[in-house]
This record gives C-alpha cells, structure tokens and sequence, in this order.
C-alpha cells in the first residue's frame, strides 16, 4: 500500500492508508471537530444526511514547532469552509458535499474498514473540476493524512510546510494532463 493518493478517473483522487487505531478511534478523529483539528480542519458537523457542516483550517497548528508558513499559504489561515453531509454511516462512511467559493461542489468520501486493532481508511476526492485542483488538493490530502497518522500514533508531528511544495511537484507528475 503505497503513502500517495491515485487518480481512479478525471477529477478523482483516492487514498488508502492502513492506520494504527481501532475503527471507533478513527472515527472519532474524523468527526469530533476538536480531534479532527490536530489533523485536518475543526468546525462542526451534524452528522445526518443534509446535515450542515463547517471546516475551519488552522494549518499553522499542524506543523512542527519553528516551521514557517510560506507566505503564499497565510490567506488561507483560519479559513472557512462550508459543506453538507450527504453519507453518516457511523462507524463506517461518512461523504459530504464540500462547497467551493466559485464553482460546483467537490464529494469527499471517507470509508473506514477494521482490520485487528487497525483501520483501513479510504478516502476519495471526487468531482474536481480540474486537473490544477486534483494536483492541489492531492499534496493537500497527502499531508493531512500523514497529520492523521502521527496523531493516532502520538509521534511528533512531521515537517508540513517543508514537504508541501516537494509533494505538489511530485503530484503535478503523477497526475495524468
């Protein structure tokens, strides 16, 4: 199983990662907005299908202690983001709709599978509208999930703002024009 997120179709990227947590564990990181936030974005999320839903992204807070943000990330500090829940299938699935300032949607599926005391966690950006969005937002997911994986596993966290430019470029490669 490899760390990098595949192009399954045109604008529509997957992930898999096997994490070291129960599915429960996961789950939790994935919907409790305070746990969510040492990995991806807070915000809460009424997890009902048509259940509204906010991420309120914080990337300064995931990155190691003296690592610098790059100035052309800061705008995005605290930003916002709107969704809907379209999939609550606790433990297991949870897709939602997320709103984008111009333009249609984009889907995010997150499906999680026990194995022994670890999860199997999938995770598919679907409906994105280019290929410039599929290689953004696929260095993006990268690095939340390596965020997610050394949170359930209480190691220190890894450089972020260091390997984000390296994991675009290697993304613009992977992504097929």
């Amino acid at each position: 199983m490899s760390d990098h997120g595949i192009v399954t179709e045109s604008g529509a990227v997957r992930f898999e990662r096997l994490l070291d947590a129960p599915i429960e564990r996961v789950w939790d990181y994935l919907t409790r907005s305070e746990l969510r936030r040492a990995w991806f974005a807070g915000g809460e999320m009424e997890l009902r299908p048509g259940g509204a839903m906010t991420l309120v992204f914080r990337n300064s807070e995931l990155a190691p202690a003296g690592e610098v943000m790059p100035d052309k990330f800061r705008q995005y500090e605290g930003m916002e983001s709107a969704g809907e829940i379209v999939v609550a299938d606790p433990p297991r699935k949870l897709v939602f709709n997320w709103h984008e300032d111009d333009g249609p949607s984009t889907e995010v599926s997150w499906e999680l599978e026990p194995r022994g005391e670890q999860t199997l966690f999938v995770l598919t950006h679907s409906r994105l509208p280019s290929r410039a969005m599929t290689v953004d937002v696929s260095g993006g997911w990268h690095l939340h999930l390596d965020a997610l994986e050394d949170v359930l596993a209480k190691r220190p966290p890894r450089p972020f703002w260091t390997r984000q430019e390296s994991l675009e470029a290697e993304y613009d490669r992977r992504v097929p024009s």
